[in-house]
């Protein structure tokens, strides 16, 4: 199923029966429980990890990775993964539909989020972003070249940094123009012969007999009716994730080029993944 994403369309119908409000309990009480007991676990080890290994985090990303892989068996979602996670220096750039995506990527490799500084301090969100690594930026050009020192130093130090280049979520059925702007800081000298940046894509299927849409937030909805519409779906759906080849920065000759590539893996992976599941 598709359709053309449009910024006057109003989303899906939200729906909540009292039936899937013992779902909303049962799954919202697991998820819970999963995500703030791997946090404790995370900041406790961080305690011996952070003076011995500083920048380096050998040990609690795996922790992170464990609590998203486990996420989608509390919520009943399938998840796969296809293509090789890239082993050399670089960044993930990858489409965007929800906050689901947080528990997708992590789940499929160990990354670190770079997202805009307000939900630094979102309450419970921020506290996760800020104890697994995430790059807190402002979209400011007057701070690009501190965001590139910030950028350069995490990807020597073998960090993966991943970003949304669409700049938004979306519905789930297609893919935005990326935006430019964060590629630019890769084009550093000091990383630009050393990094690669690997393409990503994101595909949720919706449960059988829901809207396409089902799993994409986007436009006005609220979070919460969203979480708790995705937690009292009584069947769900599936999330898959496609690596693509890695594109070394030095093949190309500026950020635009390397955004119009990044966005034609991720755009074609997406298309081929509704299609094959159609």
């Amino acid at each position: 199923m598709t359709t053309t994403w449009d910024s006057d369309q109003p989303p899906p119908n939200l729906r909540l029966t009292l039936v899937g409000m013992l779902r909303v309990v049962l799954r919202g009480a697991l998820l819970a429980l999963l995500v703030f007991a791997g946090l404790l676990i995370l900041l406790l080890l961080r305690l011996i990890e952070r003076p011995i290994f500083g920048l380096h985090r050998p040990v609690t990303p795996f922790i992170t990775q464990t609590v998203c892989r486990a996420a989608f068996w509390v919520l009943g979602m399938r998840f796969s993964r296809q293509g090789t996670p890239m082993e050399r220096r670089g960044a993930v750039v990858a489409n965007h539909t929800s906050w689901l995506d947080i528990f997708a990527l992590n789940a499929a490799k160990r990354i670190y989020f770079v997202s805009k500084s307000e939900v630094a301090g979102w309450p419970g969100i921020g506290w996760l972003a800020r104890a697994t690594g995430t790059v807190f930026i402002r979209r400011d050009r007057a701070e690009a070249r501190s965001q590139t020192e910030v950028f350069r130093t995490r990807l020597m130090a073998g960090h993966k940094l991943l970003f949304f280049p669409e700049g938004t979520s979306t519905d789930g059925l297609q893919v935005l123009p990326f935006k430019t702007t964060l590629f630019e800081a890769f084009f550093d000298p000091e990383l630009r012969e050393e990094i690669a940046v690997q393409p990503v894509s994101v595909i949720y299927h919706a449960p059988q007999g829901e809207d396409g849409r089902f799993y994409g937030w986007w436009g006005d909805m609220s979070f919460g009716v969203h979480l708790l519409t995705t937690l009292a779906a009584r069947k769900q759906g599936a999330v898959e994730v496609i690596y693509h080849p890695p594109l070394p920065v030095a093949d190309f000759a500026g950020r635009k080029a390397l955004a119009q590539a990044c966005e034609a893996a991720v755009r074609a992976g997406h298309s081929t993944g509704q299609t094959s599941h159609q």
